[in-house]
């Protein structure tokens, strides 16, 4: 194994997070950007629920594995980045240990998630993946959004 393989390995290990999984936007006009999202740049509507008050859609915009959910019960205007850990308790305690500002816990439909923030303002949130059928089953369901 090379120098880089052996450095990759170790920083891989020392981080809690799997993958990167969403990029979670708050915006005030769900639908305005859902438009923008597909008929200008040519993105796919996922999905698009409106329930508990909030109005959620994901928009796949490219090929890549990270999910762009636009939702309008986020505030402000950082969009939280969220990564799947492969346990929640565990990784929450690790980057509190480590002084990450702890924000608060959440569910979303893939499972339970905490949500932090950085000294710089920057949201990002880590969840685990105990409802692993989500996708499918939001896949295709249109409550709003013309489709």
């Amino acid at each position: 194994m090379g120098v880089n393989a052996v450095f990759m390995l170790i920083m891989t290990e020392s981080l809690p997070f799997e993958t990167f999984d969403f990029l979670y936007m708050p915006t005030q006009d769900v639908e305005g950007d859902l438009a923008y999202y597909t008929d200008v740049l040519g993105g796919e509507l996922v999905f698009a629920i409106e329930a508990f008050g909030a109005r959620v859609a994901q928009v796949r915009v490219s090929g890549s594995a990270v999910r762009l959910l636009v939702a309008d019960h986020l505030k402000g205007e950082a969009p939280v980045l969220v990564h799947r850990v492969p346990d929640l308790d565990a990784a929450v305690a690790e980057l509190e240990g480590r002084g990450v500002i702890f924000a608060a816990h959440f569910g979303f439909p893939h499972g339970p998630a905490a949500a932090f923030r950085t000294p710089g303002g920057q949201r990002f949130a880590i969840y685990e993946l105990t409802r692993p059928g989500a996708d499918d089953r939001l896949a295709g369901r249109f409550d709003f959004g013309g489709r």
